[in-house]
Parts: structure tokens; C-alpha cells; sequence
């Protein structure tokens, strides 16, 4: 499964088909590994049925009261559904949708591609990166840099000028190098290139400055590599018959030598040369370099392919510089700073991981814990989330199949978990994550349908940067429902008055749809384009517990901005009654001038109001005075709509017929003004209170 012949003959034997194949049993553990609902879906359905259960019964509490006083049952009626409507957000779902929207396109323009909108949000409350250390955090640019050869190290860039005075062995190394790998040679622009992986790229780059005569040999057969063996052998048919080339980490070679090559001559393989060739290899490691081990032997005739890789010589190793990128350690900064753990899984020696981790910064102390492969094995679920919380760890050494494990016991621990890969081993591991990140430089097909993110330059700052787009959606979305539920108020309290002190309706339900579904619409879908405030990513992440409708979102809306909304609201509505004669007691016909000239002050008022509030709500902390006006300009769009539309409902006829308004004179307006002033003053000294006591 997942071969494809391109030619030459060849034959199969079929053990297993279908989801008994490997691709299956991945196929398996994917469509087992069910998709979680976001943080964001989550709170959306409890804040939902929260908002429905309020409004629904407040509805029916005041049906009932007005029943006890006496109101008829449609009069009464009209009421509670008044109170309900009045009460419900209707733009919740489309802002949230284009808010995810609108930072999905932002995510985009910094290399992250989204391919489900509510990971958007869900990776703006990450806890946790699980991290690829190759491509991600390096450039995956690999170049050999040092070379141990007969028991001394060199630099690899003085090969080319020692090519001419090659040992036996030395020969054995470089042609290990050129011709145990899997490259394809493809022509571009007239050119031969090499594609495939970068570090047999680098390997072949070497070889060919040593060995200027390609030698032409033939492969006869091949042991692949994977996460398990972690070595790749080729047999080639040379001069001396069949040799078998061996590279891969030096653990897994070692074991299978028994000489050492020194120059032109055999040595045995001894526990002194073992542990030379280990200390050799940890000083390189430490060094950041990935060190490779090669090795070869001279096959015998009728030597079976299960004892191919049986009494090997060692000829050296190479370690390989790949540089970290270098917008990495201010993304890992940045990630400190904003409370986000990040973790290191890579296949590398520990050595090679702790020293690519201190360069970028991802380590600080002397000594972070370091768990390999092997380690992971012995150790129990319960032991792995123990070590999980060290403030400092590495997971070195190991195989794409660990990493499922890794994140179900970060999931165990209540952590909100991103995870990178781009194998198809790393597939269900993607999947299981409450995001996956797929490479879309070096990802494979099943990576990339597997996860939610796609990053298109395999770059780890670019995570980052997702990360705070993430979090803007979360904080606009609350940014609006503080601005929607702050209308709630004045919608409310007329309707209060109406039946508790039995003064005329002061908005109709018209009115409180004109308000919901009409003028706050677009500043309300405004607020959820709005770009992260810049400290955003200095804040931890939101805990788990923490509702999208808390109680610091419910203070301001309704016991404080609300208020004020709803006292200018009122003050207008008598306003204009008390200024045309109205006294209290009297009862005004629907279609008196008066009562509409009185309910179109109430609903201008409100208007008004949201005006101001709406750059009230564009931050939680920080001074209005102190916000760029022009710095979002669909809401500059959305407070010009909802003055024109106020304006065509006061002041044309058909705005008029249909929402039971009537055109008031200029003083109306005046009289609002120091309202929407005394606003926007009291919440300029409740956000500086904030900011200096916390």
C-alpha cells in the first residue's frame, strides 16, 4: 500500500489488505481519534441555551405580572414577547462566524492556512505546542559540517582538497554517503537536482566533492529505514561484489559492528573504540549537529536478506549542521511571555536537541528533562504526566507514534494542545490534538487532510502568529457581546416601566428589532474584525473555566453601560412627552404625534448611545482616548450606516410607516449629547481604576 511502480518488472506478495494493511491500521486509529468540539463551539452552545433559558423566562415571570395587574392577555402578550426579544443577540452567530472568518483571513497572510474555522479561536486558547524540531524550529537546511574518520575529526569543507590522497576506508565512508539513500534526480530548467530528504541531499553534496568519479554501481537491494530501526542499507554490486552501505543513528549501527576501519586497515571492534565513538558522537550532539553513523561490509555469496545487516564495519560518522531559523527565538520568547509551554519532539540525539534548545531559547536551565524513545516506552501513563510537569522538557529519540501518546497525556491534564507534524505516521496524532498542525512544505497528503492548520512555510514563528490571531477572535467576540448586551438594557427597562409604572409603551418591538437587526449590526460584525491589541500575547491563555460570558462582561453590559444607556433612553422618551404637555397618568392612542415623536426620542437615544459605545467596547483595559479612530475601517462603515439608517427611520415616510416613528427636532438631539459625553468619561475612569488597581 502506498507504492507506485514507475517502471521495470517486479513481484508482490500480498499478506494483508484493506484496514489489516498499515495504512489501514492508520486509517483506523484516525477515524477512531474523534474530533473534540472546539473551546469556542463549547462555549458558544452553553451561552446559547444560557441566553434562551434568561430570555424565555423572564418573558414568562413577567406574562405572569402582567396578568396580576391586570393587562389583557394580548396586550400582555405582546409584552413578554417584547421582553424575549429584547433579550436575545441575533447577531451572535453571524459576528462569530465572521470573526473566525476574518481571522482565518489574517492567519493566512501570515502562513497559516485554516481548514476548519473553529480551530481559529481553539488555537488562541493554546496551552501547549508540541513541536517538531527539523524544518520547524530549524531551517531544515542541512550541510555536513564535521567529519570523525579514522579516529580524527575534520572539517567536511577540507574534503575536496584531501580527494586526491583517499584511504581504502575513507572511500568506503564517502561512497556510504553517495549511494545509501533514496534521492530522485529530477530535471528542472535544464538542470539535474536531487529531491528528497535534505540530509541525503547534504550527504551526496559531500560525497560528490570527495569522489569526482561517480562510481556507477547497481543496487541490487534495499532495507529501508524507519522510526523504529532508524538506519537505511542499500546493497550495491561494485568491484569487489556485493557491499552492503549502512547509515543511521549511532545506537542502532553500533551494535551490528564488529571491526572499525582506521585508514587502509581492519581493527576489532572494542569496548575502547565503543565508547570513543559514543563520546565522539555526544560532542558533536552537544554541539547541535546531527550526527550519523556509516557503515559497510563486503556480503558473502548466499548470505540471506534477514542476515544482511550482520558483522558490519564501522567507518565513521558525520555530523550535520541545520541552522535554527532565525525569527525563531523571539517567536519562542514571545510564547514565555504569553503563558504557552512549548515542547520539543524531535528524532535527533538528546545532545542535538539540547543544544538546538538552549541556542533558541527554549531551554533556560542547566538541566530540563530529557526523555527518549526508549524511556517512553518503560514509563506508565501515570509517570509520563508526572513528568509532563516539569517546567523544562525534551522528548528526544522518538517515534511519530509516540507523539499520540504525548498529547492524550497532555489532554489528561486539562492542557489545550497544538501539535505539528508531516509524516503519515503523525496523521492520528493530528487528529487527536485539539490542533493539528500540518507542514505544507514537507507534509504529506494524509498530514495535511489529518489536521485543522496547514503552515505554509513550515515555520514555527508563523504558529506563533496564529496563536495571537487566535486570541483576537476570542476577545472580539467578547468585545461584541459587550456591546450587543449593553442595548439589551435600554430595550429592556421601557418595557419594565410599561407594566410597573403604566406609563405609554416608550419603544415598540419594532423598534428593538430596527436596533438588534438593523443599526447595531454592522458596528456589533465591526467589532469582530477588529486586530489584536498589542498586549495581547503578554497575558497567559485563558483558563478552561473561564466563560465567554463572565461576570466582569455581565457587570459592565448591564449594571453599568446598560444603565446609562437606558437613563438617556428614558430621559428622552419623557423628554419629549413632558415638553408636549403629557402628564403622568394620561394614556396616549398608538398613532398620537406625540406618543411617536416620544417613542422616536427613546430609540434615537439609544442609537446615540451605541455610537459611543461601540469605541467604548473596542478594548477591556485601556483609555478610549488612547484608540486609533481610523485603525478599523469597517467600523468606521458600520457607525456611518446606523446614523444613515436612524436617519431614514426619522425622518423619511416610509421609515416612519413602518416602524411607528415621526421626525423630532434638533433640540432632542442636543439634550441626548451630554449622556453619550458622561458615557464615555465614566468608562474612561472605570478602565483607568483597572489598569492601576487591577
Amino acid at each position: 500500500a502506498g507504492t507506485s511502480m514507475v517502471g521495470g518488472r517486479g513481484s508482490a506478495l500480498v499478506f494483508a489488505t484493506g484496514m489489516h494493511t498499515e495504512f489501514g491500521k492508520i486509517a483506523r486509529l484516525t477515524q477512531t481519534a474523534e474530533a473534540p468540539l472546539s473551546p469556542l463551539q463549547k462555549e458558544i452552545v452553553s451561552l446559547s441555551r444560557m441566553i434562551a433559558l434568561l430570555a424565555a423566562g423572564i418573558g414568562v415571570f413577567f406574562f405572569f405580572i402582567g396578568r396580576l395587574i391586570g393587562l389583557p392577555f394580548w396586550a400582555n402578550f405582546i409584552f413578554a414577547i417584547g421582553i424575549i426579544v429584547a433579550n436575545v443577540p441575533e447577531g451572535l452567530l453571524p459576528t462569530v462566524t465572521l470573526a473566525l472568518a476574518m481571522g482565518s483571513q489574517r492567519m493566512a497572510k501570515r502562513n497559516a492556512l485554516i481548514r476548519h474555522l473553529p480551530a481559529v479561536e481553539t488555537l488562541g486558547s493554546a496551552t501547549v505546542i508540541c513541536t517538531d524540531k527539523t524544518g520547524t524550529l530549524t531551517e531544515n537546511r542541512m550541510s555536513a559540517k564535521v567529519i570523525y574518520l579514522a579516529g580524527r575529526l575534520e572539517d567536511a569543507d577540507q574534503i575536496e582538497i584531501k580527494k586526491d590522497s583517499l584511504s581504502e576506508g575513507d572511500r568506503r565512508f564517502f561512497e556510504t554517503a553517495l549511494l545509501c539513500q533514496t534521492l530522485r534526480e529530477m530535471g528542472k530548467s535544464g538542470q539535474k537536482t536531487l529531491t528528497g530528504d535534505p540530509t541525503e541531499v547534504a550527504l551526496v553534496q559531500m560525497a560528490e566533492k570527495a569522489l569526482p568519479d561517480k562510481p556507477a554501481f547497481s543496487r541490487l537491494d534495499e532495507i529501508p529505514f524507519d522510526s523504529d530501526r532508524k538506519r537505511l542499507s542499500t546493497l550495491q554490486q561494485t568491484q569487489d561484489g556485493p557491499v552492503l552501505y549502512t547509515k543511521g543513528a549511532l545506537e542502532t549501527v553500533l551494535p551490528l559492528c564488529r571491526s572499525v576501519q582506521l585508514g587502509g586497515t581492519l581493527q576489532p571492534m572494542t569496548p575502547e573504540w565503543k565508547e570513543r565513538f559514543l563520546q565522539t558522537e555526544a560532542s558533536m550532539a552537544d554541539a547541535g549537529l546531527r550526527v550519523l553513523a556509516f557503515a559497510h561490509r563486503i556480503v558473502p555469496k548466499g548470505t540471506g536478506s534477514s542476515r544482511l545487516e550482520e558483522d558490519l564495519t564501522l567507518t565513521g560518522l558525520v555530523g550535520l549542521e541545520d541552522p535554527p531559523r532565525p525569527e525563531v527565538p523571539a517567536a519562542i520568547l514571545k510564547c514565555r511571555e504569553a503563558g504557552i509551554k512549548v515542547i520539543m519532539v524531535t528524532g535527533d540525539h538528546p545532545h542535538t536537541a539540547l543544544a538546538i534548545a538552549k541556542e533558541i531559547g527554549l531551554t533556560r536551565s542547566p538541566s530540563p528533562v530529557i526523555l527518549t524513545g526508549d524511556q517512553l516506552r518503560r514509563i506508565s501513563d501515570t509517570q509520563l504526566q508526572i513528568a509532563l510537569d516539569a517546567p523544562e522538557i525534551l522528548f528526544a529519540r522518538v517515534g511519530a507514534d509516540q507523539k499520540m501518546r504525548i498529547v492524550n497525556a497532555l489532554k489528561r491534564k486539562k492542557e489545550i494542545v497544538a501539535v505539528t507534524g508531516d509524516g503519515v505516521n503523525d496523521a492520528p496524532a493530528l487528529k487527536q490534538a485539539d490542533i493539528g498542525i500540518a507542514m505544507g512544505v514537507t507534509g504529506t497528503d494524509v498530514a495535511r487532510e489529518a489536521a485543522t492548520i496547514v503552515l505554509m512555510d513550515d515555520n514555527f514563528a508563523s504558529i506563533v502568529s496564529a496563536i495571537e490571531e487566535g486570541r483576537a477572535v476570542f476577545s472580539n467576540i467578547r468585545k461584541f457581546l459587550t456591546y450587543i448586551l449593553t442595548s439589551n438594557v435600554p430595550e429592556l427597562i421601557p418595557y419594565l416601566a410599561f407594566v410597573l409604572f403604566r406609563i405609554p409603551l416608550p419603544l415598540t418591538i419594532l423598534q428593538i428589532l430596527a436596533v438588534d437587526l438593523g443599526t447595531d449590526m454592522l458596528p456589533a460584525l465591526a467589532l469582530g474584525a477588529e486586530a489584536p491589541e498589542p498586549d495581547l500575547m503578554r497575558h497567559p491563555p485563558r483558563p478552561r473555566t473561564e466563560r465567554l460570558w463572565n461576570r466582569p462582561l455581565i457587570v459592565r453590559a448591564y449594571l453599568f453601560l446598560g444603565m446609562m444607556e437606558a437613563a438617556a433612553a428614558m430621559a428622552a422618551f419623557f423628554f419629549v412627552l413632558y415638553g408636549g404637555g403629557w402628564r403622568y397618568g394620561q394614556s396616549l392612542p398608538s398613532h398620537d404625534p406625540l406618543y411617536l415623536q416620544a417613542t422616536t426620542a427613546c430609540l434615537s437615544a439609544i442609537i446615540v448611545m451605541q455610537v459611543v459605545n461601540v469605541f467604548l467596547c473596542r478594548t477591556e483595559r485601556d483609555s478610549p482616548f488612547r484608540e486609533r479612530i481610523f485603525g478599523n475601517p469597517l467600523l468606521l462603515w458600520g457607525i456611518a450606516f446606523e446614523i444613515g439608517l436612524i436617519l431614514l427611520i426619522d425622518y423619511t415616510s416610509w421609515g416612519n410607516r413602518i416602524f411607528g416613528t415621526a421626525p423630532i427636532p434638533l433640540d432632542v438631539w442636543l439634550f441626548v449629547l451630554p449622556f453619550a459625553l458622561t458615557m464615555l468619561l465614566a468608562e474612561a475612569l472605570r478602565k483607568g481604576l483597572i489598569r492601576r488597581f487591577g
